[in-house]
């Protein structure tokens, strides 16, 4: 028998994550196993509260149009679900959801706390009895889930943070003899320095670039001492500084004081703490910025081979849900550094859940700044590659979904 699938994108979104999605509704529709998609509105926020897409209402162009178009088209969220054995009231209502629209499988599109999400629903459904297989999609810009070789998303911020680094170094590079000295970027990455490292690929050596990485406790003294060097060398210096950067006591050098459901404490304002360092202690004029949403959001600037990753995992998605699988994730798995080949495998849930990949302390060089060339062996294939959007007035063109809600066949549900 044909069944109904539920897709839900979760987190922070990216480049590629609907392109992902526009794979499941491609491979989806083309599966003998599968009769209609539906989509959480806000992802398992919407589940919860029986706010379901009917995705069959897209045309085909619609979905190939979700390849180039950034943000989250059915919405996302950050919610953390109880522990099954302290609470099934949730699990309940979603089981209740599920059965009401015929859906055998969910598929949640996101992150390690999304990990955490989908193998907790697994387990509930089990104890519930509840014939619902659930699979975990990878997705994450910061490209610390383990089992897979890279996270769908990270390619293209990476591909990002490596143009963006080499462009604002011509930049600063032109005006340093009269201007400003230190440019300072400050980009995402909470525990893990992926995003920070990859501004290496802009350089193949040091050069003027210095990068901080959340797993180098920040030492002020000796930062400041590097920096000198590089100005006198070079004449000017650029800093790129994850917002995860920690010091010597594991504290984040700076935080808003806020946190989210899951207790991830909101970062930012890094970059002006290490302007604010350079300039008590070196007189030179020096600027910074933050990359914020703009680092996940730029589809105009993807990398080709993220795209592609990301479209592979939604597709073997769909095939797991048809085969009867649950509690694994689709994962990529790198079968070649030179040159790059990788295929896509299973990885189950439970080793991916509530684990965290930082970056190698093989991948930073000897000096704490920089990046190795084993480093650079890794991320480079990830960001090659362009697939550039279609252009209209000048603008790209972005996937405009119907939307449109199925009819509700619950009561309410009011507690979320």
């Amino acid at each position: 028998m044909k069944q109904n699938i539920c897709y839900a994108q979760s987190g922070g979104v990216t480049a590629v994550i609907n392109a992902t999605a526009g794979a499941i509704l491609t491979a989806a529709r083309k599966s003998s196993a599968v009769d209609k998609v539906y989509a959480g509105k806000n992802g398992i926020l919407g589940i919860l509260q029986e706010e379901l897409y009917e995705t069959w209402h897209e045309s085909n162009e619609t979905v190939r149009a979700l390849r180039h178009t950034p943000g989250g088209a059915f919405g996302s969220c950050r919610i953390k679900l109880p522990n099954p054995s302290e609470n099934l009231a949730p699990y309940q209502r979603l089981l209740d959801v599920f059965r009401a629209h015929h859906i055998g499988s969910l598929l949640y599109n996101g992150g390690n706390d999304s990990a955490d999400t989908s193998l907790k629903i697994a387990a509930a459904m089990k104890t519930l009895g509840g014939d619902i297989n659930c699979i975990g999609i990878p997705k994450t810009i910061d490209n610390d889930l383990p089992a897979t070789d890279c996270c769908p998303g990270f390619g293209s911020v990476a591909k990002y943070v490596a143009v963006s680094t080499a462009e604002t170094t011509l930049d600063i590079a032109a005006m340093a003899r009269t201007s400003t000295k230190v440019f300072i970027l400050e980009v995402m990455g909470r525990h893990a320095g992926w995003i920070a490292a990859a501004a290496g690929l802009s350089n193949e050596n040091n050069g003027p670039l210095m990068i901080i990485f959340p797993e180098v406790p920040f030492n002020p003294p000796a930062f400041i001492a590097a920096l000198n060097k590089r100005i006198r060398a070079h004449g000017y210096a650029v800093v790129v500084v994850s917002e995860g950067a920690k010091n010597a006591n594991g504290h984040f050098l700076t935080s808003s004081g806020d946190s989210d459901n899951f207790s991830h404490q909101q970062l930012g304002g890094v970059a002006p703490y290490i302007a604010n360092l350079v300039k008590q202690n070196i007189n030179v004029k020096c600027h910074w910025a933050v990359a914020d949403y703009l680092q996940r959001s730029a589809s105009h600037l993807v990398s080709a081979t993220d795209l592609e990753q990301a479209e592979a995992v939604g597709t073997a998605a769909v095939a797991l849900a048809a085969s009867g699988a649950t509690s694994v994730m689709p994962v990529i798995w790198r079968l070649c550094e030179s040159p790059y080949q990788w295929e896509i495998s299973t990885a189950p849930l439970k080793k991916i859940a509530n684990r965290e990949r930082k970056l190698p302390m093989s991948f930073i060089s000897a000096d704490k700044y920089f990046i190795t060339p084993a480093c650079r062996r890794y991320l480079a294939p990830l960001i090659s590659g362009e697939s550039y959007p279609t252009y209209q007035n000048g603008l790209p063109c972005f996937a405009e979904l119907k939307n449109i809600l199925t009819k509700k066949q619950l009561p309410a549900y009011t507690h979320c």
